[in-house]
């Protein structure tokens, strides 16, 4: 019998195999001073383009004066115990209602995280004998939601609704042998691309086959739509979505999830999610956080302007220059490129410490081998002049990747690797 950490001694895994070359810098960075748009990276100021902070809450005066306060008045446990049991208040119930308004359904109900909660609430809807049809590119957070299901699942081909069309075909097939339901789950923009989900085409299925829809829309929520209130908003479709899910974690600069829907399934879901049910309340300072981000997101629409303006500046100017962003139809600004892993590393330190840009670094497996993807997250904190400085680093940055230059600094790396 083989000792079960032999597979670890064995094998790293396809991004564990380079931690020694990657961790602290490329992996595990860390960013420090306040959260804005030029931070802090092992002693140089940096431009940062990977803080989810779209809409430059996490450092707003009031903001911090409000969490302030709160900490002061309810300090970090309070309520104490699970929400079933000891941990409900007033405000846990204010804060839901007024997000269930803003994002026009009847009811909604609060989440520790929201990793946690999408895992739980894909596991509450579903019964062994349903099927669950979900985008092959969906988060992981669902992927492992829908691990947890004992009965079928299919996925189909990103944003195809001709794919999803035939898996639906299949599903219902299923369905009426096993007597259960299907759930098609798709994400309201993608995080990685930043394309949005194609939830019209998706509702207009409806028409054709018998399912609920259940949209994660974390990057949605704050950041499209007329009021902000998400891609659904955006698209026209947000009342034909039967369970809405949006995290704190993005616009709202915080901690904690929710989830919106028709009271009746809201009331069921309270009762069946094992990760609430089984889990400390969230605490009162991130909810009394929370609803001033949300008055803010109501009565602030120049937030949302001012993230638009930076948004629009830095994709235009990408493309002008002729950098691939993919098909992006959000605020997520992917910039592609060719190359290996370690000319990736390479090109990424090069922008760091001699151009003063902080942005991710995404690379196979999470994309195919051979491409580089660039991660970046504009915010309303952003300035154009940020936009213009980094555009330049990215044209020298680009130069240097043709002719060869990050190729032959990455050799030795790639000796030591035994590439």
């Amino acid at each position: 019998m083989k000792d079960l950490f032999a597979k670890i001694y064995k094998d790293k895994g396809p991004l564990g195999k380079w931690a020694a070359q990657a961790e602290g810098y490329f992996v595990f960075p860390k960013l420090e001073g306040e959260i804005s748009n030029r931070m802090t990276f092992q002693g140089k100021d940096v431009i940062t383009w990977s803080i989810n902070d779209y809409l430059g809450l996490a450092n707003h005066p009031e903001v911090r004066k409000v969490d302030g306060e709160a900490g002061v008045k309810y300090g970090s446990a309070y309520p104490m115990g699970a929400r079933m049991m000891s941990g409900h208040t007033d405000l846990h119930e204010q804060l839901q209602n007024e997000l269930a308004a803003f994002v026009n359904k009847e009811a909604a109900y609060l989440l520790n995280f929201g990793y946690q909660g999408m895992v739980s609430t894909i596991d509450a809807l579903v019964a062994k004998d349903d099927i669950i049809v979900y985008d092959v590119d969906a988060h992981a957070c669902i992927i492992d939601g829908v691990r947890l299901h004992m009965g079928k699942r299919f996925t189909y081909k990103h944003n195809d609704v001709q794919s999803l069309e035939k898996n639906l075909e299949r599903a219902t097939k299923m369905a009426e042998q096993t007597g259960g339901g299907i759930l098609v789950i798709s994400e309201g923009v993608f995080g990685m691309r930043g394309e949005q989900g194609r939830l019209k085409e998706i509702v207009e299925l409806k028409k054709k086959f018998n399912f609920r829809l259940f949209v994660d829309d974390a990057h949605g929520f704050g950041t499209l739509g007329a009021t902000g209130a998400g891609t659904g908003e955006e698209q026209g479709v947000q009342d034909d979505i039967d369970v809405y899910f949006a995290t704190f974690a993005k616009s709202m600069a915080s901690t904690g999830a929710f989830i919106a829907a028709d009271q009746e399934i809201i009331d069921y879901l309270k009762y069946n999610l094992r990760s609430q049910m089984f889990a400390k309340s969230l605490q009162m300072q991130l909810v009394v956080g929370a609803l001033k981000r949300l008055d803010m997101l109501r009565s602030m629409p120049e937030l949302k302007q001012n993230l638009w303006t930076i948004v629009n500046a830095l994709q235009s100017g990408l493309k002008e220059r002729g950098f691939d962003i993919g098909t992006t139809q959000s605020c997520v600004t992917p910039v592609y490129l060719k190359g290996s892993i370690p000319e990736a590393m390479a090109l990424v330190r090069d922008l760091r410490e001699n151009y003063g840009i902080f942005c991710s670094i995404v690379v196979y497996p999470v994309i195919p081998k051979g491409l580089i993807l660039l991660r970046m997250i504009p915010t309303a904190t952003h300035t154009l002049e940020d936009v213009k400085e980094t555009l330049d680093a990215f044209d020298a940055i680009r130069e240097r990747l043709v002719n060869g230059t990050y190729k032959r600094m990455s050799a030795a790396l790639i000796a030591a690797m035994g590439e």
